[in-house]
Protein backbone atom coordinates (compact mmCIF):
# COMPACT_ATOMS: atom_id res chain seq x y z
CA UNK A 1 0.00 0.00 0.00
CA UNK A 2 2.64 2.52 1.00
CA UNK A 3 4.49 1.58 -2.20
CA UNK A 4 0.77 2.77 -4.30
CA UNK A 5 0.96 6.01 -2.59
CA UNK A 6 4.28 6.92 -3.39
CA UNK A 7 3.74 5.89 -7.14
CA UNK A 8 0.13 8.13 -6.84
CA UNK A 9 2.43 10.83 -5.23
CA UNK A 10 5.16 10.65 -8.08
CA UNK A 11 2.19 10.96 -10.69
CA UNK A 12 0.42 13.72 -9.15
CA UNK A 13 4.29 15.42 -9.14
CA UNK A 14 5.05 15.16 -12.57
CA UNK A 15 1.26 16.34 -13.81
CA UNK A 16 2.33 19.56 -11.78
CA UNK A 17 5.37 19.51 -13.26
CA UNK A 18 3.63 19.63 -16.71
CA UNK A 19 1.76 22.84 -15.81
CA UNK A 20 4.88 24.33 -17.69
CA UNK A 21 4.30 25.39 -20.97
CA UNK A 22 6.19 24.76 -24.12
CA UNK A 23 7.31 27.79 -24.57
CA UNK A 24 9.04 28.18 -20.76
CA UNK A 25 12.75 27.03 -20.25
CA UNK A 26 12.31 26.38 -16.59
CA UNK A 27 15.93 25.42 -15.80
CA UNK A 28 19.24 24.83 -16.29
CA UNK A 29 19.43 23.15 -20.34
CA UNK A 30 15.54 23.63 -20.07
CA UNK A 31 12.68 21.05 -19.75
CA UNK A 32 14.87 18.27 -17.73
CA UNK A 33 17.53 19.16 -19.13
CA UNK A 34 17.47 18.31 -22.46
CA UNK A 35 19.11 21.58 -23.87
CA UNK A 36 16.54 21.25 -26.68
CA UNK A 37 13.44 23.49 -26.96
CA UNK A 38 9.95 21.62 -28.54
CA UNK A 39 8.89 25.00 -30.06
CA UNK A 40 9.78 25.91 -33.45
CA UNK A 41 13.56 27.42 -34.15
CA UNK A 42 13.62 30.75 -33.43
CA UNK A 43 15.83 30.84 -36.76
CA UNK A 44 19.14 31.61 -37.83
CA UNK A 45 19.83 35.36 -38.36
CA UNK A 46 18.94 36.90 -34.76
CA UNK A 47 19.85 40.11 -33.75
CA UNK A 48 19.85 41.60 -30.30
CA UNK A 49 16.48 42.53 -29.69
CA UNK A 50 17.26 43.92 -26.03
CA UNK A 51 19.73 44.03 -23.43
CA UNK A 52 19.64 45.15 -19.87
CA UNK A 53 22.83 45.75 -17.72
CA UNK A 54 23.83 43.52 -14.99
CA UNK A 55 25.39 43.74 -11.55
CA UNK A 56 28.67 42.20 -10.55
CA UNK A 57 29.37 38.92 -11.41
CA UNK A 58 27.12 36.03 -13.07
CA UNK A 59 27.19 32.51 -14.92
CA UNK A 60 24.16 31.41 -14.19
CA UNK A 61 21.78 31.31 -17.18
CA UNK A 62 18.48 33.00 -17.33
CA UNK A 63 15.17 30.77 -16.94
CA UNK A 64 11.55 31.66 -18.79
CA UNK A 65 8.34 31.07 -17.26
CA UNK A 66 5.10 32.52 -18.47
CA UNK A 67 6.52 35.46 -20.09
CA UNK A 68 9.14 36.30 -17.58
CA UNK A 69 12.95 35.39 -17.58
CA UNK A 70 14.65 35.24 -13.81
CA UNK A 71 18.22 35.39 -13.54
CA UNK A 72 21.09 35.87 -10.58
CA UNK A 73 23.95 38.00 -9.97
CA UNK A 74 26.47 38.34 -7.55
CA UNK A 75 28.13 41.75 -6.54
CA UNK A 76 30.54 43.38 -3.55
CA UNK A 77 34.07 43.08 -3.31
CA UNK A 78 33.73 39.52 -1.88
CA UNK A 79 30.27 38.65 -4.28
CA UNK A 80 28.02 38.54 -0.81
CA UNK A 81 25.46 40.53 -2.49
CA UNK A 82 23.14 38.01 -4.33
CA UNK A 83 20.82 39.10 -6.75
CA UNK A 84 17.54 38.02 -8.28
CA UNK A 85 16.32 39.68 -11.17
CA UNK A 86 12.93 38.54 -12.69
CA UNK A 87 12.60 41.07 -16.19
CA UNK A 88 9.88 41.18 -18.19
CA UNK A 89 10.81 38.62 -22.15
CA UNK A 90 9.32 41.23 -23.68
CA UNK A 91 11.30 44.30 -23.60
CA UNK A 92 13.46 43.52 -20.84
CA UNK A 93 11.99 46.00 -18.39
CA UNK A 94 12.60 44.79 -14.45
CA UNK A 95 9.90 43.58 -12.89
CA UNK A 96 11.65 43.04 -9.73
CA UNK A 97 14.73 42.71 -7.85
CA UNK A 98 15.98 40.96 -4.87
CA UNK A 99 19.13 41.31 -2.67
CA UNK A 100 20.30 39.26 -0.12
CA UNK A 101 23.72 38.89 1.88
CA UNK A 102 25.53 35.22 1.80
CA UNK A 103 25.93 33.23 4.86
CA UNK A 104 27.96 30.98 3.21
CA UNK A 105 31.25 31.24 1.59
CA UNK A 106 32.28 33.05 -1.04
CA UNK A 107 35.47 32.03 -2.92
CA UNK A 108 35.89 31.27 -6.40
CA UNK A 109 37.68 30.45 -8.64
CA UNK A 110 38.59 33.86 -10.92
CA UNK A 111 36.50 32.67 -14.37
CA UNK A 112 33.35 31.59 -12.17
CA UNK A 113 31.28 33.30 -9.71
CA UNK A 114 29.06 33.13 -6.67
CA UNK A 115 26.52 33.19 -8.90
CA UNK A 116 26.79 30.40 -11.09
CA UNK A 117 24.02 27.84 -10.20
CA UNK A 118 20.98 28.29 -12.97
CA UNK A 119 17.42 28.93 -11.01
CA UNK A 120 14.88 26.39 -11.59
CA UNK A 121 10.85 26.86 -11.09
CA UNK A 122 7.52 26.32 -11.89
CA UNK A 123 3.86 27.98 -13.14
CA UNK A 124 3.86 29.68 -9.48
CA UNK A 125 7.48 29.43 -7.82
CA UNK A 126 11.14 29.94 -8.56
CA UNK A 127 14.36 28.87 -6.43
CA UNK A 128 17.52 30.04 -7.01
CA UNK A 129 20.62 28.57 -5.40
CA UNK A 130 24.25 30.41 -4.75
CA UNK A 131 27.99 29.23 -4.42
CA UNK A 132 27.37 30.14 -0.98
CA UNK A 133 24.55 27.28 -0.44
CA UNK A 134 21.99 29.65 0.09
CA UNK A 135 19.14 28.72 -1.48
CA UNK A 136 16.05 30.98 -1.98
CA UNK A 137 12.45 30.28 -2.71
CA UNK A 138 10.03 32.89 -3.94
CA UNK A 139 6.84 33.38 -6.11
CA UNK A 140 6.48 34.97 -9.58
CA UNK A 141 5.65 38.43 -7.68
CA UNK A 142 9.05 38.40 -6.06
CA UNK A 143 7.80 37.33 -2.51
CA UNK A 144 10.02 35.55 -0.42
CA UNK A 145 8.33 31.99 0.45
CA UNK A 146 11.64 30.45 2.14
CA UNK A 147 15.10 29.97 2.74
CA UNK A 148 17.64 28.12 3.67
CA UNK A 149 21.49 28.88 4.73
CA UNK A 150 22.71 24.98 3.87
CA UNK A 151 26.18 26.11 5.28
CA UNK A 152 24.38 26.16 8.66
CA UNK A 153 23.27 22.63 8.29
CA UNK A 154 26.24 21.17 6.16
CA UNK A 155 29.32 23.15 7.36
CA UNK A 156 32.03 21.51 5.39
CA UNK A 157 29.98 21.46 2.15
CA UNK A 158 32.16 23.99 0.11
CA UNK A 159 34.70 23.33 -2.84
CA UNK A 160 37.31 26.15 -2.85
CA UNK A 161 37.15 26.98 -6.53
CA UNK A 162 33.02 27.63 -6.00
CA UNK A 163 30.03 25.37 -6.62
CA UNK A 164 28.09 25.17 -10.08
CA UNK A 165 25.54 22.39 -9.87
CA UNK A 166 22.35 23.50 -10.19
CA UNK A 167 18.92 22.68 -8.50
CA UNK A 168 15.95 20.85 -10.29
CA UNK A 169 12.72 20.60 -9.78
CA UNK A 170 10.99 17.15 -10.45
CA UNK A 171 7.47 17.97 -9.60
CA UNK A 172 7.05 19.02 -5.92
CA UNK A 173 10.53 17.44 -4.87
CA UNK A 174 13.60 20.17 -4.95
CA UNK A 175 17.11 18.51 -5.60
CA UNK A 176 19.93 20.42 -4.76
CA UNK A 177 23.34 19.13 -5.12
CA UNK A 178 26.03 20.30 -3.00
CA UNK A 179 29.00 18.29 -3.86
CA UNK A 180 32.87 18.60 -2.97
CA UNK A 181 35.68 17.15 -1.02
CA UNK A 182 34.82 17.42 2.21
CA UNK A 183 31.24 16.74 3.50
CA UNK A 184 29.05 15.69 0.11
CA UNK A 185 25.60 15.80 -0.18
CA UNK A 186 22.49 15.82 -2.31
CA UNK A 187 18.92 17.08 -1.03
CA UNK A 188 15.49 16.32 -2.24
CA UNK A 189 13.46 18.89 -0.33
CA UNK A 190 9.89 19.79 -0.82
CA UNK A 191 9.17 22.51 -2.47
CA UNK A 192 6.89 23.94 -0.68
CA UNK A 193 8.50 24.62 2.48
CA UNK A 194 12.22 23.94 1.81
CA UNK A 195 12.31 20.61 4.55
CA UNK A 196 14.71 18.07 3.83
CA UNK A 197 12.29 15.32 2.51
CA UNK A 198 15.94 13.38 2.21
CA UNK A 199 19.56 13.37 2.29
CA UNK A 200 22.19 11.18 0.28
CA UNK A 201 25.76 11.14 1.23
CA UNK A 202 27.52 11.35 -2.18
CA UNK A 203 31.00 10.76 -3.35
CA UNK A 204 34.02 12.81 -2.01
CA UNK A 205 35.07 15.28 -4.86
CA UNK A 206 34.72 18.13 -6.69
CA UNK A 207 31.04 18.29 -9.17
CA UNK A 208 30.00 20.81 -10.77
CA UNK A 209 27.59 18.43 -13.18
CA UNK A 210 24.04 19.28 -12.50
CA UNK A 211 21.19 16.39 -12.72
CA UNK A 212 18.58 15.69 -15.65
CA UNK A 213 15.27 14.70 -15.03
CA UNK A 214 14.94 10.86 -16.57
CA UNK A 215 11.32 9.40 -16.15
CA UNK A 216 11.05 9.37 -13.05
CA UNK A 217 13.56 9.39 -11.84
CA UNK A 218 16.55 12.47 -11.28
CA UNK A 219 20.01 11.28 -12.77
CA UNK A 220 22.87 12.18 -10.73
CA UNK A 221 26.61 12.59 -12.06
CA UNK A 222 29.29 12.50 -10.18
CA UNK A 223 33.14 11.35 -10.77
CA UNK A 224 32.00 7.66 -9.76
CA UNK A 225 29.00 7.23 -12.55
CA UNK A 226 25.46 8.50 -12.69
CA UNK A 227 22.59 6.90 -9.98
CA UNK A 228 18.71 7.27 -10.73
CA UNK A 229 16.96 8.34 -7.69
CA UNK A 230 13.51 8.46 -7.01
CA UNK A 231 12.78 12.08 -6.02
CA UNK A 232 10.34 11.83 -3.38
CA UNK A 233 12.02 9.29 -1.16
CA UNK A 234 15.86 9.23 -2.34
CA UNK A 235 15.73 5.74 -3.14
CA UNK A 236 18.24 4.51 -5.66
CA UNK A 237 16.50 3.22 -8.74
CA UNK A 238 19.54 2.54 -10.70
CA UNK A 239 23.36 2.78 -10.62
CA UNK A 240 25.81 3.21 -13.17
CA UNK A 241 29.48 3.18 -12.02
CA UNK A 242 31.87 3.28 -14.60
CA UNK A 243 32.74 7.07 -13.71
CA UNK A 244 31.55 10.09 -15.47
CA UNK A 245 33.11 13.62 -16.16
CA UNK A 246 32.45 16.16 -13.36
CA UNK A 247 31.77 19.18 -15.42
CA UNK A 248 29.61 18.35 -18.34
CA UNK A 249 26.79 16.93 -17.46
CA UNK A 250 24.81 13.94 -19.18
CA UNK A 251 22.25 14.20 -22.70
CA UNK A 252 18.76 12.43 -22.58
CA UNK A 253 16.21 11.17 -24.82
CA UNK A 254 12.72 9.21 -24.12
CA UNK A 255 14.97 6.06 -24.52
CA UNK A 256 18.35 6.40 -23.27
CA UNK A 257 21.00 9.06 -21.54
CA UNK A 258 23.92 9.58 -22.91
CA UNK A 259 26.66 10.03 -20.23
CA UNK A 260 30.24 11.88 -20.75
CA UNK A 261 32.11 8.70 -19.37
CA UNK A 262 35.07 7.34 -20.99
CA UNK A 263 34.12 9.57 -24.08
CA UNK A 264 30.32 9.09 -24.49
CA UNK A 265 28.73 6.32 -22.96
CA UNK A 266 24.70 5.49 -23.99
CA UNK A 267 22.69 3.80 -21.23
CA UNK A 268 19.33 2.49 -21.26
CA UNK A 269 18.49 2.83 -17.41
CA UNK A 270 16.04 0.28 -16.11
CA UNK A 271 14.60 -1.16 -12.54
CA UNK A 272 17.63 -1.57 -10.72
CA UNK A 273 20.30 -1.87 -13.71
CA UNK A 274 21.45 0.80 -16.51
CA UNK A 275 22.38 -1.50 -19.25
CA UNK A 276 25.21 0.01 -21.62
CA UNK A 277 24.15 0.13 -25.35
CA UNK A 278 27.46 1.40 -26.49
CA UNK A 279 30.88 3.69 -26.24
CA UNK A 280 32.71 6.05 -28.01
CA UNK A 281 35.91 7.68 -26.69
CA UNK A 282 36.47 9.64 -29.27
CA UNK A 283 33.62 11.87 -28.31
CA UNK A 284 34.76 13.57 -25.13
CA UNK A 285 32.79 17.01 -24.20
CA UNK A 286 34.90 19.53 -23.01
CA UNK A 287 33.32 22.13 -20.39
CA UNK A 288 29.64 22.18 -22.52
CA UNK A 289 27.33 19.10 -22.28
CA UNK A 290 26.15 16.97 -25.27
CA UNK A 291 22.52 17.45 -26.48
CA UNK A 292 20.75 15.44 -28.66
CA UNK A 293 18.71 16.19 -32.06
CA UNK A 294 16.63 13.71 -33.65
CA UNK A 295 18.63 10.54 -34.55
CA UNK A 296 22.09 12.42 -33.70
CA UNK A 297 24.06 13.42 -30.76
CA UNK A 298 26.02 16.84 -30.85
CA UNK A 299 29.21 16.68 -28.43
CA UNK A 300 31.41 20.15 -27.98
CA UNK A 301 35.06 19.13 -27.22
CA UNK A 302 37.52 21.23 -25.52
CA UNK A 303 39.44 22.56 -29.10
CA UNK A 304 36.00 24.24 -29.72
CA UNK A 305 35.21 22.01 -32.45
CA UNK A 306 31.55 20.76 -32.57
CA UNK A 307 30.97 16.78 -33.51
CA UNK A 308 27.45 15.50 -34.73
CA UNK A 309 27.43 11.91 -33.92
CA UNK A 310 24.89 8.87 -34.57
CA UNK A 311 22.85 8.10 -31.43
CA UNK A 312 22.67 4.55 -32.39
CA UNK A 313 26.16 3.34 -32.49
CA UNK A 314 28.50 6.99 -31.49
CA UNK A 315 29.57 6.86 -34.86
CA UNK A 316 31.13 10.56 -36.36
CA UNK A 317 29.35 12.35 -39.01
CA UNK A 318 31.34 15.48 -39.19
CA UNK A 319 33.18 17.71 -37.74
CA UNK A 320 33.29 21.96 -37.44
CA UNK A 321 35.19 23.92 -35.84
CA UNK A 322 33.52 26.74 -34.04
CA UNK A 323 35.41 30.06 -32.79
CA UNK A 324 36.09 29.37 -29.31
CA UNK A 325 37.11 28.98 -26.87
CA UNK A 326 33.87 27.92 -24.67
CA UNK A 327 32.62 27.53 -21.46
CA UNK A 328 28.80 27.16 -21.67
CA UNK A 329 26.93 24.32 -23.18
CA UNK A 330 24.77 24.47 -26.63
CA UNK A 331 21.08 23.94 -27.16
CA UNK A 332 19.33 23.57 -30.21
CA UNK A 333 15.98 24.11 -31.56
CA UNK A 334 14.73 22.81 -34.70
CA UNK A 335 18.24 21.91 -36.85
CA UNK A 336 19.84 24.80 -35.46
CA UNK A 337 22.15 24.48 -32.42
CA UNK A 338 23.06 28.01 -30.55
CA UNK A 339 26.14 28.62 -28.41
CA UNK A 340 28.01 31.73 -27.17
CA UNK A 341 31.69 31.84 -27.29
CA UNK A 342 34.31 33.33 -24.59
CA UNK A 343 35.51 36.15 -27.44
CA UNK A 344 32.01 37.21 -27.15
CA UNK A 345 30.84 35.52 -30.38
CA UNK A 346 27.32 34.24 -30.33
CA UNK A 347 27.01 31.04 -33.22
CA UNK A 348 23.91 29.73 -35.17
CA UNK A 349 25.08 26.04 -36.69
CA UNK A 350 23.08 24.44 -39.30
CA UNK A 351 23.11 20.76 -38.48
CA UNK A 352 21.54 19.51 -41.60
CA UNK A 353 24.44 20.79 -43.86
CA UNK A 354 26.32 18.19 -44.89
CA UNK A 355 29.38 19.04 -42.67
CA UNK A 356 27.46 21.44 -40.75
CA UNK A 357 27.86 25.26 -41.19
CA UNK A 358 28.12 28.23 -38.99
CA UNK A 359 25.31 30.22 -40.71
CA UNK A 360 25.15 33.06 -38.48
CA UNK A 361 27.17 34.89 -35.60
CA UNK A 362 26.46 37.65 -33.15
CA UNK A 363 29.17 39.89 -32.39
CA UNK A 364 28.39 40.73 -28.59
CA UNK A 365 30.18 42.98 -25.86
CA UNK A 366 31.80 40.63 -23.09
CA UNK A 367 33.07 36.89 -23.03
CA UNK A 368 29.92 34.86 -22.47
CA UNK A 369 30.89 31.58 -20.27
CA UNK A 370 27.17 30.65 -19.77
CA UNK A 371 24.11 28.63 -21.35
CA UNK A 372 21.75 30.18 -23.73
CA UNK A 373 17.88 29.99 -23.08
CA UNK A 374 15.36 29.56 -25.69
CA UNK A 375 11.85 30.49 -25.24
CA UNK A 376 8.89 31.76 -27.36
CA UNK A 377 11.25 32.06 -30.60
CA UNK A 378 14.06 34.12 -28.56
CA UNK A 379 17.38 33.05 -27.44
CA UNK A 380 18.26 34.37 -24.06
CA UNK A 381 22.33 34.61 -22.74
CA UNK A 382 24.14 36.54 -20.25
CA UNK A 383 27.36 37.75 -19.71
CA UNK A 384 28.90 38.88 -16.17
CA UNK A 385 27.95 42.69 -17.33
CA UNK A 386 24.67 41.77 -19.76
CA UNK A 387 21.13 40.18 -20.05
CA UNK A 388 20.88 39.94 -23.88
CA UNK A 389 17.62 38.80 -26.21
CA UNK A 390 18.45 37.36 -29.45
CA UNK A 391 15.38 37.51 -32.01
Amino acid sequence: MARMKTRAALVHAFMTLASIQAADWPQFRGVNGSAISSEAAPGPKLKVAWEKELPGRGLSSPIVIGGKVFLTASSGPDQSNLHVFCFAAADGAVIWERVMKATGRTMAHNKTSVAAPTMCGDSEKVFALFSSNDLFAFDHSGNLLWLRGLTFDYANASNSLGMASSPVLAGDTLVVQSENDSESIALGLDAATGVNRWKKERPKAANWTSAVVWKDTVALQSSKGLTGINPRTGEIEWDYTDGAATIPSAALTETAIYVPSNGVTALAPEKGAASQLWRAEGLKPGTGSPLVIGDSLFVLNSAGILIKASTRNGDESWKLRLKGPFSGSPVAAGKYVYIGGERGDFQVVDTTAPEGEIVHTVELKDPILSTPAISDGAVYIRSDKRLWQLR
